[in-house]
């Protein structure tokens, strides 16, 4: 099909705002089983020089389409200029772009020898883009990968505790090329096939969920949502003025704790809380002692290195129910432009964001804690994002996985969703409970198999009764990590490799 160059356009943009579509808030989620098919028709058969065009063309519209709270994060706490903070969103597409500038032009170079090539090509180098971008040194994210969507079935979504959620990436990105594929050689036996893959998803997610077992807990979990809301900066006196709020939320946690025995979890600090500040460390201890529990808390942890100068640290702390602090873990994948600022010297055109960032200091251990039941690991924030990180902690003997996150910086828009339905797929790629805290929503409990079985009101000041349990089964992702996305590298290799040897027209 030989398609006239504005065609390829349009195909290419579309396919952009499909799978843009594809995530909350829009929630078109079916829109990404056809979006990569769009851009691999816009792609096979395209001249060489032209190719790359239309995969840049798809990421210059899907983040922006995707990640439109960026711009409003930075502006609203980051005082950042309307032009740079739009610079900044154009920056993450022209990144994503290239990115899928290398997935149109392999399309089309397979293309040259055959379309059944550049089909079969498609979703393993689709796949194997979808991972490279999530591990690029310093600022690779993994946010919104297009396997989400396919997530959103309860039954498909239990591929990824055997891939990890890359399967999904591949599931959706196979099924499109596999419709490209009929709509290009116009067969009667592609089009059968269409329909049955159709079918078969279809049967698969209405009739899996029902043989999906059900996880029963044993244990509760009081999960505090503090809702404080969100602020660029903090006064010296923020402890002593919000005083009133801080009783409210030790009263809410210790009567929890004593009317169902249980830890208490706060959120990833969303204030002040450092147990440097005397008032705070007094009022952790006494949440501890007088629940009669273990008391996990987010903090902002100043240490002093060798040379006697503090760092700060994003942390979570465990007390025992003698209010003794045993058991910390530090953040170790930091947020760019968040917490910290990548090559702050080189950066002259942010000004004013490199100025308001301060640096925290990464940690360096997946560090898994000890409770009288079980062990349990907890990672924070945007480190949620991460399928090989978070793996790590059940790896290193997590039998709960608990995640504590500050999403008042995000408002009320997309993100926090986004954010949420990530955390989701890691219970299910590591077969555990999670125990997911938040400062404003979305705090919830969330079973191995990814049901919700709690959840606490968005934007309210209060506490969940979280169901969760233990345990200790390795699921073939926990076990040997992303060993899906190595095998779309080598079936990539050999397929582009086929490219070259005995080239001729389809």
């Amino acid at each position: 099909m030989n398609l006239p160059r504005y065609a390829r356009v349009l195909l290419a943009i579309g396919s952009g705002v499909a799978l843009g579509l594809s995530f909350p808030n829009y929630n078109l989620y079916l829109l990404a089983w056809i979006a990569i098919g769009m851009l691999v028709l816009a792609s096979a058969g395209a001249p060489l020089k032209e190719a790359p065009l239309y995969g840049f063309l798809h990421g210059q519209v899907f983040y922006p389409v995707c990640l439109p709270w960026v711009d409003t994060v930075m502006r609203q706490y980051g005082n950042i200029d309307p032009l740079i903070s739009a610079a900044f969103v154009g920056m993450i597409g022209f990144i994503g772009g290239l990115i899928c500038a290398t997935f149109s032009t392999g399309v089309a170079l397979a293309s040259r020898k055959s379309k059944l090539l550049a089909c079969a090509l498609a979703p393993f180098l689709w796949t194997v883009l979808e991972y490279f971008r999530t591990n690029i040194p310093i600022i690779g994210s993994s946010w919104d990968l297009s396997g989400y969507p396919a997530a959103r079935s309860m039954a498909l979504l239990q591929i990824t505790s055997v891939t990890g959620i890359y399967g999904l990436c591949f599931l959706i990105a196979a099924f499109g090329s596999l419709v490209a594929y009929a709509v290009l050689t116009k067969t009667r036996r592609a089009w059968t096939s269409v329909a049955v893959a159709t079918i078969v998803l279809l049967l698969v997610s209405l009739i899996g969920p029902h043989l999906i077992p059900t996880a029963t807990p044993r244990y509760v979990a009081h999960l505090v949502q503090t809702n404080f809301p969100q602020s660029e900066s903090y006064p010296p006196d923020w402890l002593q003025v919000h005083a009133g709020e801080l009783d409210q939320l030790e009263h809410i946690s210790i009567d929890a704790a004593h009317q169902v025995p249980g830890i208490i979890i706060w959120p990833e600090v969303p204030a002040p809380f450092s147990f440097l500040e005397q008032p705070f460390a007094d009022r952790a201890k006494l949440i501890a002692q007088d629940s009669g529990n273990y008391f996990l808390v987010g903090v902002l942890d100043w240490r002093r290195n060798a040379d006697n100068k503090f760092l700060a640290f994003n942390s979570a702390v465990l007390l025992n129910p003698q209010g003794q602090r045993i058991f910390g873990y530090d953040k170790i994948h930091l947020l760019p432009f968040g917490e910290y600022v990548p090559l702050r010297g080189w950066l002259t055109f942010a000004k004013k964001l490199t100025a308001d960032i301060s640096d925290f200091t990464p940690g360096s251990t997946y560090g898994v804690a000890q409770l009288p039941q079980g062990k349990f690991g907890v990672f924070i924030c945007y480190e949620a994002i991460f399928p090989s990180e978070v793996r790590q902690f059940t790896a290193n003997g997590a039998e709960l996985l608990v995640t504590i996150s500050n999403d008042g910086w995000f408002g009320r828009s997309s993100a926090p969703e986004q954010h949420m339905a990530m955390a989701r797929v890691r219970a299910v790629e590591n077969r555990r409970w999670l125990l997911r805290d938040t400062n404003n929503g979305y705090t919830e409990s969330i079973d191995p198999y990814g049901r919700t079985a709690a959840q606490l009101a968005l934007d309210i000041r209060g506490q969940l009764d979280a169901p969760y349990d233990f345990r200790s089964d390795l699921t073939p992702y926990a076990k040997f990590g992303d060993w899906f996305s190595w095998l779309c590298v080598a079936v990539t290799i050999v397929l582009l490799g086929m490219s070259f040897v005995n080239r001729r027209a389809s």
